[in-house]
């Protein structure tokens, strides 16, 4: 109605309809404070996520699930979560997918998912679930280099952002390492919600703890390299659910035959009301469909290096819930490196966001 008005006003009808047009526009635009923060605040979801996933998954595996049981569960469970938001936000895009972006995403699946969640469970299964934490803030400067090496980042040390970039990172996985190396001593700040349970001799924490670490390193490493994979995934095929639907599926696929080798044993895939279940469907809803579209999302946003920035924010989450649900020692150590972490990280997103701005 606006518009017909607008139009009907005679010698200054089209300038008033061009006012018109543009008035109706601009509630649509987004708020760019708001924009400024959708993407960091998805970010620390993802690491919340991360976290609890850790959490219940040690204690899922260490009451003996079967690992690739727990993978294609989650997998599958995360991918049915995503299916019906895919028909509804991106109808009809499904036809687009290609042999060529189909490749893509096998692919994506593989190195996103089932080899690195593998490793991963595994050398969560040797190690601890604090321990096993630290190992993913290996990924955002190995994203960094391998970004750096392919020409998918530029370094620009000579400029301030640039090397802003660099300390950002060397600042959060250095107060990485002082939460894992110095423990200092012990606060106790608050009783914990649930029974402590660090009764555990030392000699079982360290059990396979070589293996473990390998396994570890081999995880952080994969990570790191589906980042530069998903990149090219959204260049082949820029519909994020979809992308991250069929990506789940087929990850949930290949740990389900990688399962069916390794063990035939039927009980190793049956699941009860349990720890086991609550652990399938967190990890299914939270940390597998809602983490893959947030991070498939914010790689379309801000590049394949932004989304592992934020890893070192789960050392965060593993001290502070670790003590408040399950009676972890926060130490001086702890704390130090906490503050490094969130330090290097606004340091690098400061940087980050200064030299998109330059462009």
């Amino acid at each position: 109605m606006v518009d017909e008005e607008a139009g009907g006003a005679g010698g200054g009808g089209g300038a008033a309809a061009a006012e018109v047009k543009v008035m109706k526009a601009a509630p649509a635009e987004e708020d760019p404070e708001m924009a400024a923060w959708k993407a960091p605040a998805a970010m620390v979801l993802v690491q919340l996520f991360n976290t609890g996933m850790v959490l219940l998954s040690k204690v899922a595996i260490g009451g003996g699930m079967f690992v690739l049981a727990l993978l294609t569960y989650r997998s599958l469970f995360g991918a049915a979560i995503i299916f019906p938001i895919a028909l509804l936000r991106e109808r009809g895009k499904w036809k687009e997918m290609d042999w060529h972006a189909a490749g893509w995403i096998f692919l994506n699946a593989f190195i996103g998912y089932a080899i690195p969640m593998s490793l991963f469970y595994y050398g969560l299964h040797d190690t601890t679930a604090s321990y096993a934490t630290i190992f993913l803030n290996l990924v955002p400067l190995t994203t960094f280099i391998l970004s750096f090496v392919f020409r998918m980042e530029a370094l620009r040390i000579m400029t301030v952002p640039g090397s802003l970039k660099i300390a950002g990172v060397v600042v959060s996985v250095g107060g990485t390492m002082i939460i894992s190396l110095y423990k200092g001593k012990i606060l106790h700040l608050w009783n914990p919600i649930l029974h402590h349970h660090n009764e555990v001799p030392v000699d079982v924490a360290n059990h396979h703890q070589l293996r473990g670490t390998i396994l570890l390193t081999g995880s952080s490493f994969t990570l790191a390299c589906w980042y530069l994979i998903q990149s090219k995934v959204l260049k082949v095929y820029p519909y994020k659910y979809w992308s991250s639907m069929t990506t789940c599926l087929v990850g949930g696929l290949q740990t389900a035959l990688a399962g069916v080798i390794f063990r035939r044993d039927n009980n190793a895939w049956k699941i009860g009301w349990d720890i086991n279940l609550l652990t399938v469907i967190y990890s299914g809803a939270l940390a597998t469909a809602l983490k893959y579209s947030m991070n498939s999302w914010a790689v379309s946003k801000k590049g394949p290096s932004y989304p592992p920035m934020f890893s070192p924010l789960s050392v965060v989450f593993a001290v502070v819930l670790g003590s408040i649900f399950i009676g972890d020692d926060i130490t001086v150590g702890s704390l130090i490196g906490t503050v490094l972490v969130i330090v290097g990280t606004y340091i690098f997103l400061w940087a980050k966001a200064n030299e998109r701005h330059e462009k």
